[in-house]
């Protein structure tokens, strides 16, 4: 997987000189298991969200809510990602800012945790803030581990990290999933913070594994920027509260006082920071073209999230009301199928990994934009495979858990399609002036795509109908044949970049 330096070829001191965690840097080990502990977190914590949100013992919401909150949460997760790189970037460097995410993740579940509706909001808010920061920032600090990126061990210290996110990702929902569902809804939520504050103790103890890069602020705030910083976050924050208490004063507030605007702004904020980049006249032509080629992406990615991050809400939602959740006779938590993705993305990540390679050997590797028309094709088949479910449970029965697991396996041959591309392309064809920005862009895409359903489900479409779900399928497919057919213009809009 990862091949390995000689001591001689890295001087004293260099990050990662020292091999004890499977030939990689020590603070590899600390970022492994920081990362695994957050992900064990929020996808535990994710997989009881909708559960929670439409079960009679939980709020009891409809199901058109409990997706829009669901939707809205992820979306706000991702957006958040784009001020968490700034934060670091100019306020308090990538280590800190970490360990305050941790923090601040670990209290948002705690909150959750507390037997009333009423802080709620509140401690899907904290995670929200917490992950936005958290995830922004985690993923630099692993290049910081190593000596550039000419480090023949990088590619490999990456991997092992993607398999740290999908090990906490896979164990989450059959530990949080179980004791949530069948012991007590805020015991599962007190498990997501248990997790994170095992992740945050081991990071603070390793944290002398770490570069010393990860300390450092690219570029602070001098003293005039922090103080018209404070003064207008100061001000919006008392125009936000103002508001919001002139509406619940006066009787009129409803959910959707809260979630209509973060929607809006998860669909508005995309747009203006892509035409920001696209209209930028300090961009060469070259840079220019080649952000003409990534709009083609970003859209095509945005509709694909938009079905695929469904799984975990309207067919979570579809599992618990209208599915047999059992295999060979045995129960299992309607939870357990949020780990069915990260399993067979453990599985299939090396295979797809070593098929790329096999097939550039040969000259026959598909293009990027074949790779993305494919994964927006798979993902809309499967929901046209949702829809045979669907229409078993129409007819008053049960559907077999099967089928919701094929399913899964459909979005993720999809997912390994697009997904790692999309993080690959992004990255090369960003333009040097916001190099480090770009992931943070890519990182909108999903928030568009879940926006887009928390808009559906704010207008209460009941996603779990079958004309939905069949026209939402429809489109996917439509969009991947588009990118098909486009193929070859994008190809030269990308220019040098394969």
């Amino acid at each position: 997987m990862a091949s390995s330096l000689t001591k001689d070829s890295v001087s004293p001191g260099t990050p990662g000189s020292e091999k004890t965690f499977f030939g990689h840097p020590r603070g590899l080990a600390t970022l492994f298991m920081t990362e695994m502990w957050e992900r064990f977190s929020y996808y535990g914590m994710k997989a009881l969200l909708p559960l929670y949100l439409v079960a009679p013992g939980g709020l009891h919401m409809s199901a058109a809510t409990a997706t829009a909150i669901y939707s809205v949460y992820l979306s706000l997760v991702y957006l958040l990602a784009l001020p968490g790189g700034w934060f670091a970037d100019r306020v308090l460097g990538p280590r800190k800012t970490v360990a305050v995410a941790g923090l601040i993740i670990m209290l948002g579940h705690l909150t959750l945790a507390l037997p009333t509706s009423g802080t709620f909001f509140a401690g899907l808010g904290l995670v929200a803030i917490g992950s936005g920061l958290l995830k922004a920032n985690i993923s630099t600090m692993v290049g910081h581990l190593y000596d550039g990126p000419d480090d023949p061990r990088r590619d490999g210290g990456f991997t092992l990290f993607y398999i740290g996110i999908n090990l906490g990702a896979f164990i989450a929902p059959l530990v949080i999933g179980t004791v949530g569902e069948n012991v007590n809804w805020h015991l599962g939520f007190a498990l997501a913070a248990l997790g994170m504050a095992l992740g945050l103790a081991q990071y603070l103890l390793g944290g002398r594994h770490l570069s010393p890069r990860s300390q450092e602020v690219p570029t602070p705030l001098s003293a005039e920027e922090k103080s018209a910083t404070l003064r207008k976050s100061a001000f919006w924050a008392a125009v936000a509260v103002v508001f919001y208490a002139i509406v619940g004063f006066s009787g009129h507030y409803t959910l959707n006082w809260l979630l209509v605007p973060i929607t809006v702004a998860g669909l508005v904020i995309p747009v203006l920071v892509i035409g920001r980049i696209k209209r930028d006249k300090s961009l060469n032509r070259a840079e220019q073209s080649k952000m003409s080629a990534y709009i083609w992406f970003f859209v095509a990615a945005a509709v694909f999230w938009m079905i695929y991050d469904q799984g975990g809400s309207t067919m979570s939602i579809f599992a618990d009301s209208s599915a047999k959740n059992t295999i060979l006779g045995w129960n299992f938590p309607v939870s357990w199928y949020q780990s069915v993705n990260p399993v067979m993305i453990m599985a299939l990540a090396p295979v797809f990994a070593w098929a790329w390679l096999a097939l550039n050997k040969r000259g026959k590797e598909p293009s990027t934009a074949t790779k993305f028309a494919s994964g927006l094709i798979l993902v809309g088949a499967s929901f046209f495979l949702f829809l045979a479910p669907l229409t078993i449970a129409e007819g008053g029965h049960k559907a077999a858990a099967m089928w919701l697991v094929a399913i899964y396996f459909v979005q993720t041959v999809g997912e390994l399609t697009l997904s790692p591309v999309g993080l690959s392309v992004t990255t090369k064809m960003a333009p040097a002036k916001y190099a480090s920005q770009m992931m943070g862009v890519w990182f909108l895409a999903v928030t568009a795509g879940d926006a887009t359903t928390g808009i559906l489900s704010i207008a209460e479409v009941d996603l779990n109908k079958t004309g939905i779900v069949a026209l939402e399928a429809t489109l996917a497919v439509v969009a991947g044949i588009a990118v098909w057919m486009y193929r070859k213009r994008v190809k030269e809009l990308m220019g040098d970049v394969n």
